[in-house]
């Protein structure tokens, strides 16, 4: 039964990660999918809709367009659309319902391109993964068309990779890595995606250095490491000791060109900690409990965290595997989202860090900060 889950809920789609790397880039994004859908992608999974405009469309699938396979309404529909409003690009990508009857999204997106002139790109979600990997391949979609060649190398230029408030819901925690980015020397040249423009993140082959602060950023960083040579760091800077040995992972990456994972760091010995959520950012936070004298271990319930796990992380998917791995470990104390609350050990101690890929608008105003020393402060109020 690894596939249900009687408590917990599912982390935020595929498309909904699409939805958000895209957000703020100027282009249409327009998703095959039944009406009335756009509410979960315009609203449950994204805080930035009563405050910033886009261009995120659903084209309305009925049942008759699904069983006959009348994609040309799909396809005249985005094309008039694009016309009118003559975005950027155009994005398609998909839902359950696509997958289901073998929508060409390929085809469908050189169609409309050669119809509007725009360019059109597909992007391949169904639905059925988490938001983490549909904002992967959307951001490396972007890196890939628009970022170009390094003109004029910055010394201590920065991208910051991976920024989606799906990760970052407090609206105040990708402003305050840039502060932190510039307080330490560094010159921040883009930001994917979060702030900046087409315009400005196609100046990003100029970096020294990529700070990759999300699983969703990291193909962007190994495609701009290999295309241009930019070695990239992953982590976030939470706490004192570990901002200040990510700022070091920064500096010796761009001297030496190697990628480095401060993020993995993790104490062994002193109280034990278990962090569950996203691996770079969950992982943070256990990098900086270790240096701060806890015994903390990692579960990353999303895919592909085996790439950044260590000794005693886990990768346990399921509710029925969370608590299984909780049951073994008996950690003193667990940082979790407020729902994971339910299927903790019996007196084991929750500290909630709510995360709006998982609990969507729920606990929005407890959303944390936690860059520098707002890691400690909050973690001493929590305790």
């Amino acid at each position: 039964m690894k596939q249900t889950a009687k408590i917990i809920p599912c982390y935020a789609a595929d498309t909904s990660g699409v939805c958000s790397a895209l957000y703020e880039l100027g282009g249409m994004i327009a998703v095959h999918d039944a009406s009335g859908v756009n509410s979960t992608y315009a609203t449950h999974d994204e805080p930035r809709w009563e405050t910033v405009q886009s261009m995120i469309y659903v084209s309305g699938l009925t049942e008759l367009d699904a069983i006959l396979g009348n994609d040309e309404k799909f396809i005249a529909d985005v094309t008039a659309a694009a016309k009118d409003q003559k975005p950027a690009f155009i994005a398609v990508c998909g839902s359950p319902m696509p997958m289901m009857i073998g929508v060409d999204f390929d085809a469908v997106a050189a169609e409309i391109e050669q119809r509007s002139d725009i360019r059109t790109f597909a992007l391949h979600t169904n639905g059925m993964h988490s938001y983490s990997e549909g904002a992967s391949e959307a951001l490396l979609t972007v890196a890939r068309e628009y970022i170009q060649p390094p003109a004029n190398k910055i010394p201590d230029g920065v991208n910051i990779l991976g920024a989606l408030p799906l990760d970052f819901g407090n609206p105040a925690e990708i402003p305050a890595i840039r502060a932190w980015l510039k307080e330490n020397g560094f010159s921040v040249i883009s930001c994917l995606a979060a702030g900046d423009s087409l315009e400005m993140i196609a100046k990003a082959g100029n970096a020294a250095v990529n700070l990759v602060v999300s699983y969703s950023g990291l193909a962007a960083a190994a495609y701009l490491y290999e295309a241009f040579g930019i070695p990239y760091v992953c982590g976030v800077p939470f706490g004192g000791a570990f901002s200040q040995k990510l700022a070091d992972s920064l500096r010796h990456a761009a001297e030496t060109g190697q990628p480095e994972s401060p993020c993995t760091f993790r104490g062994t010995s002193g109280r034990k900690i278990a962090v569950i959520g996203e691996n770079l950012i969950a992982g943070s936070a256990a990098a900086q409990l270790g240096l701060m004298g806890y015994e903390a271990h990692l579960i990353c319930p999303l895919p592909h965290a085996d790439k950044l796990l260590m000794q005693g992380d886990s990768d346990a998917a399921s509710e029925e595997e969370i608590e299984q791995y909780l049951a073994q470990m008996q950690p003193d104390a667990v940082i979790a989202d407020p729902l994971y609350r339910f299927i903790l050990p019996k007196d084991t101690k929750h500290i909630g860090l709510p995360h709006y890929a998982f609990s969507g608008r729920c606990f929005e105003r407890q959303m944390q900060n936690l860059t520098g020393t707002n890691f400690e402060a909050w973690l001493r109020s929590a305790q």
